[in-house]
């Protein structure tokens, strides 16, 4: 590769971009491997073959048809993962519904506002996760539901809804159960069906993916069929996966890590996805790994780092291993070098990207030396461009920082529903502006080195302070709330609150986690809590985030140990 004399980098066009809807892909997949594991989910005991997987999901997508759904309408899933969230994705690529992704963290209000800001015609849901009873929020929010049969809900709260799901083998008042949709379909819904498949567009919407705003209210970033099937397809590549692989997947499916990373980098690869549990648990992940022969993983540098320090570690044979994919924060050099020595991941790769570009656009490569695999994110994805922009929308010189913007297949459609932050979001030529600082040098590898957006990251999980601070003022007492980052060393970043109180008003911190609880997703919840009469701030008024932070990690000796 030539040396870089701008901050601009196109990525090879050699390879085949697919050009399939899922649904189609899958049928092709099936016959391609029909009796080779595709899905494995150790928590159910489900082992399912390409073929079967594929035979699930065409009656479940038949018996979605059969319910009334129509192409375009949006279906949102509310569960953990497990088998039933795959069948629901694939399902939907099929029948032409769009899978709308609900965190299992969600509480009564992110729910609400998710499901009414896309129309949501329809909810898939587990009965309960961890603390999370979702039948009882449900019932909150839909009172409605008491008194509605299957698939009559005509709720106030939630106009579009008219069907909800329950993942379950015991009955639900108003719920049809998720075994019972693929039994109602007729042959004419099975032959609408392979219509909609052969009528089927790679570049069709097939999933909605929330990602908070810095307006506070989280967006709809909308993914096509092309956007995932195609990044899976290439970051497969970088990292070695073929056909035969098994991918342990601990990262959650609602998350493009999850459902990109882990179930389009299987399916396109001819490679067996193998989930250790519901949720991430290192014992599950270390004996899935050694019981299925597990060759790569998909994990956030949190999750290795759980595995590498899980006292059990030692007892669990990792031989299989050889590659994955990992992101969303640094990896420090001394944990990739344990990775490398005592979970036999020589060939563990780091990737960049967001939902907004389809999961990643920027990956290192197996013969990357390990200073490249750590110091770096690697070079562009083929098919896809990088460049790096000063304020004024002008290509900076490689080693000079500005934003990183990505164009491409995997640019996302747009947030849905709304043109004014998609267009503030991807400019008239495509480019989609990351709001990450960013570097490249002259051989084309790119670097973060600080974030335009102010936003956290708390073990792989993009937190948008806007959000919460918008939250926290629906507490009666707070005058005024500032949320940001601070250094933690599980999980990269934790929040901090620093809030002034309207006059006479008197709460305690904890007072105020309590009233998090519930109603925004644990992680949103600040772990630190200062209260302050005047906040740091510019001479023009604007409040100065950094001192706080700078504050706060002197307070609580969080500074690095030299």
């Amino acid at each position: 590769m030539a040396s870089l004399t701008t901050s601009h980098v196109r990525g090879a066009t050699e390879a085949v971009l697919i050009e399939q809807s899922l649904g189609a892909y899958l049928e092709t997949a099936a016959r391609r491997w029909p009796e080779r594991d595709a899905l494995v989910v150790r928590h159910q005991a489900v082992r399912w073959s390409y073929a079967e997987l594929d035979s699930r999901a065409e009656d479940f997508a038949a018996g979605l048809l059969a319910l009334g759904l129509k192409p375009g309408e949006r279906v949102a899933i509310w569960s953990p993962n497990n088998a039933e969230w795959i069948v629901s994705l694939l399902a939907c690529a099929k029948a032409g519904l769009i899978l709308v992704c609900m965190n299992p963290a969600y509480r009564l209000a992110e729910i609400e506002y998710a499901l009414n800001k896309v129309g949501c015609a329809a909810l898939i849901t587990a009965v309960a996760f961890r603390s999370s009873d979702y039948i009882a929020m449900l019932n909150t929010l839909l009172p409605e539901l008491a008194t509605s049969a299957p698939g009559q809900l005509q709720a106030a709260s939630v106009p579009s809804l008219r069907h909800l799901i329950s993942i379950g083998a015991e009955p639900v008042p108003g719920f049809t159960q998720f075994d019972a949709v693929a039994t109602l379909a007729t042959a004419e819904h099975r032959a609408r069906l392979k219509t909609l498949v052969a009528d089927s567009r790679a570049e069709d919407a097939l999933t909605i993916l929330f990602t908070s705003g810095t307006t506070g209210a989280p967006k709809g970033a909308t993914l096509s069929h092309r956007n995932i099937l195609n990044n899976g397809l290439f970051m497969g590549g970088v990292c070695g996966m073929s056909e035969g692989d098994r991918m342990c997947v601990p990262v959650p499916l609602f998350h493009v890590g999850g459902m990109v990373c882990g179930v389009m980098c299987c399916l396109t690869r001819g490679a067996t996805m193998v989930f250790p549990a519901e949720w991430f648990d290192p014992l599950a992940t270390l004996d899935a790994i050694q019981e299925e022969a597990c060759t790569a993983i998909i994990a956030v540098p949190t999750i290795l780092i759980a595995l590498l320090n899980h006292p059990d570690f030692a007892r669990f044979d990792l031989s299989t291993m050889r590659t994955g994919v990992t992101g969303g924060s640094p990896v420090p050099i001394e944990i990739m070098k344990r990775c490398i020595a005592e979970m036999n991941l020589r060939d563990l790769t780091i990737i960049f990207g967001m939902t907004e570009t389809g999961g990643t656009c920027m990956q290192t490569a197996t013969d990357d030396t390990l200073e490249r695999r750590t110091a770096s994110i690697g070079r562009v994805h083929p098919h896809l461009e990088v460049k790096v922009v000063d304020a004024g929308g002008n290509m900076v010189a490689p080693g000079v920082s500005g934003e990183l913007c990505v164009r491409g297949y995997s640019v996302m459609l747009g947030y849905w529903g709304d043109a004014a932050k998609t267009a503030e979001a991807i400019d008239a030529e495509g480019w989609m502006h990351t709001g990450d600082l960013g570097v490249l040098d002259t051989e084309g590898y790119g670097s973060i080195v600080g974030r335009i957006k102010d936003m956290v990251i708390r073990g792989g999980e993009n937190i948008y302070p806007a959000e919460i601070e918008n939250f926290l003022y629906r507490h009666p007492a707070i005058a005024t709330a500032q949320v940001f980052g601070v250094p933690d060393e599980r999980f990269g970043e934790e929040l901090c609150a620093w809030l002034s109180l309207k006059p006479e008003a008197e709460v305690t911190g904890e007072e105020i986690r309590a009233f998090c609880r519930g109603q925004i997703a644990h992680f949103k919840i600040p772990r630190y809590i200062r209260f302050v009469t005047e906040f740091p701030t510019t001479p023009s008024g604007k409040v100065q985030k950094f001192a706080m932070r700078a504050a706060m990690v002197e307070a609580l000796g969080l500074a690095p140990k030299s």
